[in-house]
């Protein structure tokens, strides 16, 4: 199987194309997805400095990447919800890193995959599920959004923000958000009705009044300054920083699951959720890819293509 992988954890020069890795094993509730698209995201580049070793098991040569679109190759002999030539997209989080999405192939279990939405693109679709799942599991789970809250986002132009400004309009929320001044015009497009800018001091002291649930993406001082923001400390979730669950809030990690999946497909063919793309690469350069995605300040997602 063609693909980039590394054998030893380091900087982006440990990746490598190969024509020589292994077939990937189909266990019977198991997809086996044709790649045409692979987000990149900040956590492909932790893996890959082995920053997640003590949370899973590692096993060398490991194909980086968790997002996906692509076409059902084979399956598994116990599904029934998918079948050859399928489109799909999904969050792969296995239970143990080897098998990722910047390769020829990916095994997905069933859990990790849902329909396509017929709206996006493979790129699109590809580069839409970590990002997405993130932004609708603390809006709907952690944060309860619902009808007329008031809706903190920070760091609302990033891939996880962008999302979540779009999905709590979605919801019936007034959003705010966090960006610099460069990217209020590409929030407000998304539906923002106020954005603040984080250099221009503590956001609690620019808010008119305190916000019904705030959603951090930035962790550090930001976080601190939180339950200055909220009218209940109960509704303040991070997906950075676990010492949330100190001040009363909620760390959201991300989970595969397909009803969530279904929801962002809704979504987006229902023109309430777009994913803007910032580049997609060829999956030969992916060090390029990775490098783009880790120098930070991103506006939209970095996709590499597969085929």
């Amino acid at each position: 199987m063609r693909g980039m992988a590394y054998d030893r954890f380091g900087d982006d020069d440990v990746l490598q194309l190969r024509d020589d890795l292994p077939d990937p094993p189909v266990g019977p509730d198991t997809v086996l997805v044709r790649v045409r698209a692979a987000g990149v995201n900040p956590v492909d580049m932790g893996i890959r400095a082995g920053g997640l070793q003590t949370f899973y098991p590692h096993h060398f040569p490991i194909v980086p990447g968790w997002d996906v679109a692509g076409v059902v190759e084979a399956v598994g002999p116990a599904l029934v919800t998918f079948a050859p030539g399928d489109e799909v997209f999904g969050y792969v989080r296995r239970d143990d890193v080897q098998w990722g999405t910047a390769a020829e192939f990916v095994p997905a279990p069933q859990r990790c995959l849902w329909h396509k939405p017929s709206s996006l693109s493979f790129a699109e679709a590809g580069a839409l599920p970590l990002a997405g799942l993130t932004a609708y599991q603390a809006l709907t789970e952690a944060l309860d959004v619902g009808e007329g809250d008031r809706v903190l986002v920070h760091r609302a132009s990033g891939g996880v923000g962008f999302n979540a400004v779009q999905i709590a309009v979605a919801l019936g929320a007034h959003v705010i958000g966090t960006a610099s001044p460069r990217n209020h015009g590409f929030l407000t497009d998304a539906g923002a009705a106020e954005v603040l800018d984080y250099s221009a001091g503590p956001i609690s002291g620019q808010l008119s009044e305190p916000v019904d649930a705030v959603l951090d993406l930035v962790g550090g001082d930001t976080l601190a300054d939180a339950p200055k923001q909220v009218r209940d400390v109960s509704r303040i979730a991070s997906v950075v920083d676990p010492s949330v669950n100190d001040m009363g809030g909620r760390y959201v990690f991300v989970r595969p699951e397909q009803h969530d999946l279904e929801e962002l497909g809704r979504m987006a063919d229902a023109g309430q959720l777009r994913v803007p793309i910032a580049k997609a690469f060829p999956l030969e350069d992916l060090v390029a890819a990775h490098r783009m995605v880790g120098e930070g300040h991103v506006r939209g997602k970095v996709v590499v293509t597969v085929g």
